[in-house]
């Protein structure tokens, strides 16, 4: 068996679907991935999207016996046919599945004289997860890293991408904006989130998973406390630039949230509402946040702060990525630091002065003490 071929719309491409392609190339010495463009489906990615994902996904595990083909107003079985493919592959989770795939093999043969069908069985962990499953996970907190779990990383940093982009369109009214005000916007975008913001390849922690958690706080804290959408408009500019710069080379010794505070001032996004906006980037500087009165001050520096009081799971990975960012400190002194980090932030959540949010507060005080604890405790014992 030579050519076997895998279809689909994949959008997103999930674990499941890349399980079913290792299956195929188990079985042949080339792999299709027929990737169809249905007109009567609104997909999230365009076609082309799509196909640099699935390369992307396949180029990640080194698998270089996997091409993928748009076939558009044709039926799969048939592309496969002109293809020189002679078996089509798709996994089966369920009965239901099976009804509908032998259908559809029945089709494929007797109908379109197209390729027969071989069908697999995902393993247990991967027989619920589709695109439909993936895509009805965004929205609450957290949602970008429970859907991680679910799809290879070159589909996961697409899905948070487009999110974000659909997040900064509204923020800055492109349906009503100037041409050139788009370009404007557009400009900052593309350095917000590419190689020289939050998307380099250095950001282990202070990366696009932290904007797109920060954001989705600032959203469920307006709908849980009824904030203005003044408020809400006012946190997000200041959330998407406070950590801008990270671990940059100050100017005689200037924070890295003031460089931050300054590139947002020189960004010129919003004259009306730049010192606002800079001022809650400064609440996140500790060096500054005490001199600095905004009514949303409580707020932001809750936002800043909401990953210590997240799930077990995702705080430890929060706690590898903060020591992955500062890999270059020696084991001893990072832990001397951490632990001293800790234990202070962890003396304020018991004084009820870490989260000033009420929110916040009741969210995640108690969580944030326990996983501090748990940190500490660790990192001891690794010193022991």
């Amino acid at each position: 068996m030579k050519k076997i071929a895998f279809s689909g719309t994949l959008d997103p491409i999930t674990n499941g679907h890349m399980w079913v392609i290792e299956e195929a190339r188990s079985l042949a010495d080339e792999v299709t991935v027929f990737l169809s463009e249905n007109p009567a489906k609104r997909p999230q990615f365009p076609a082309e999207k799509r196909k640099q994902i699935i390369e992307l996904s396949a180029a990640e595990r080194g698998w270089d016996n996997v091409r993928v083909v748009i076939v558009k107003g044709d039926y799969t079985a048939r592309a496969a046919k002109k293809h020189g493919i002679d078996y089509l592959i798709r996994g089966i989770r369920n009965t239901a599945d099976f009804d509908y795939e032998n259908l559809i093999q029945q089709t494929n043969v007797d109908v379109l004289h197209g390729a027969k069908t071989i069908f697999v069985m995902p393993p247990r962990d991967l027989g619920s997860v589709s695109s439909s499953f993936v895509g009805a996970l965004q929205g609450p907190v957290g949602w970008n890293w429970n859907v991680r779990k679910f799809m290879p990383g070159p589909a996961h940093r697409a899905w948070i991408v487009d999110w974000l982009r659909k997040e900064w369109e509204l923020l800055w009214g492109y349906a009503g904006a100037t041409s050139e005000a788009v370009q404007h916007a557009d400009g900052w975008f593309e350095r917000l989130t590419g190689p020289a913001g939050y998307g380099g390849p250095q950001r282990h922690y202070h990366n696009l998973d932290h904007l797109v958690h920060g954001l989705t706080e600032i959203r469920v804290w307006g709908l849980n406390t009824g904030a203005a959408p003044e408020a809400i408009a006012l946190l997000k500019k200041a959330f998407w630039f406070h950590d801008l710069v990270h671990r940059g080379v100050g100017t005689a010794g200037m924070s890295d949230e003031e460089q931050s505070a300054r590139l947002w001032l020189d960004s010129s996004l919003d004259p009306a509402a730049a010192d606002d906006v800079a001022a809650l980037i400064r609440v996140t500087d500790q060096l500054q946040a005490a001199a600095i009165e905004h009514p949303l001050k409580a707020a932001m520096a809750s936002i800043d702060l909401a990953i210590l009081g997240q799930d077990e799971e995702v705080y430890d990975a929060y706690a590898q990525a903060i020591r992955n960012e500062y890999r270059q400190t020696p084991d001893q002194t990072y832990r001397t630091r951490r632990i001293e980090v800790l234990t202070c932030l962890h003396g304020k959540a018991e004084a009820g002065s870490l989260y000033a949010d009420a929110y916040f507060m009741s969210q995640y005080r108690l969580s944030a003490m326990a996983n501090m604890r748990r940190e500490i405790a660790r990192l001891k014992a690794d010193a022991a």
